[in-house]
């Protein structure tokens, strides 16, 4: 099994930054990708960012050029900073990782409100 531990949300102001962490344990080697997610009331969960173990990245256009994800193999770790803030990027974010082998196989954090005030 895997275990996501995510960190780093709270309250910011609009223009602000944050940085989220999600620190993997347990059976580490089976995971591939990694990435993050988001939801906010009344919608969908939607994938926000995503890291493969080599580095290569893939962003939501809503996020470009604001937010940048970075992965840390040897602490199992993935953060995503996240800059110029905007309210419409309140929501939960949750750390997501995928099963090397059964790619449609998804582990989950608990989730960490972002909450971003105009």
């Amino acid at each position: 099994q895997v275990q996501l531990v995510e960190s780093g949300g709270g309250l910011v102001q609009a223009g602000g930054s944050l940085t989220l962490s999600c620190a993997a344990s347990g059976s580490i080697a089976v995971i591939s990708t990694m990435g993050w997610y988001r939801q906010a009331p009344g919608n969908q969960r939607e994938p926000v960012a995503t890291i493969t173990r080599g580095g290569g990245t893939n962003y939501a256009d809503s996020v470009k050029g604001r937010f940048t994800i970075s992965r840390d193999n040897a602490k199992n770790t993935v953060y995503l900073q996240m800059n110029s803030l905007k309210p419409e990027d309140t929501a939960v974010y949750y750390c997501n990782a995928v099963h090397r082998v059964v790619s449609t196989y998804h582990y989950w954090g608990q989730g960490n409100q972002v909450t971003v005030a105009s």
